[in-house]
């Protein structure tokens, strides 16, 4: 199963021809493939254009496989620990909730499939994260 990020989404809904959405709309076939976070939730509509955008959207992705964190506490001390490590080896993740996300992802035992270096950074320091993507390493 897939945790798909918003970088993914984002590309999704502007329609973009390139190989991570043509990947996403292959694994869209299978709903059980595929989960997002609340997180991932809020960033998507938080890009709404307008009212009409923001409506059409949450009906959309509210009705999306939710996983969360286990343990909230734990979750986010985890997910500080990754941003923490990134820090300590000279990366910088330009947002904490990739964190989170990341996090969200190991927990669940998931793939987290983006577009966003932030999580390559994260993946070479978190080793339990389970990664796809078509960005070139």
């Amino acid at each position: 199963m897939y945790l798909v990020d918003t970088s993914v989404w984002i590309a999704y809904i502007q329609g973009r021809a390139v190989p991570h959405v043509d990947f996403l709309r292959d694994i869209l076939s299978n709903e059980l493939a595929i989960a997002i976070t609340p997180l991932i939730l809020m960033e998507i509509l938080q890009g709404a254009r307008d009212q009409r955008s923001y409506r059409r959207l949450e009906k959309y992705f509210i009705g999306q496989r939710f996983v969360d964190s286990k343990q909230p506490v734990a979750s986010h001390a985890a997910a500080a620990r990754i941003f923490f490590d990134c820090k300590k080896k000279g990366l910088t993740i330009r947002s904490s909730i990739d964190c989170l996300i990341a996090q969200c992802a190991i927990e669940n035992r998931l793939t987290l499939f983006h577009h966003d270096r932030d999580f390559q950074r994260i993946a070479s320091v978190a080793s339990k994260l389970s990664e796809k993507s078509f960005l070139d390493r």
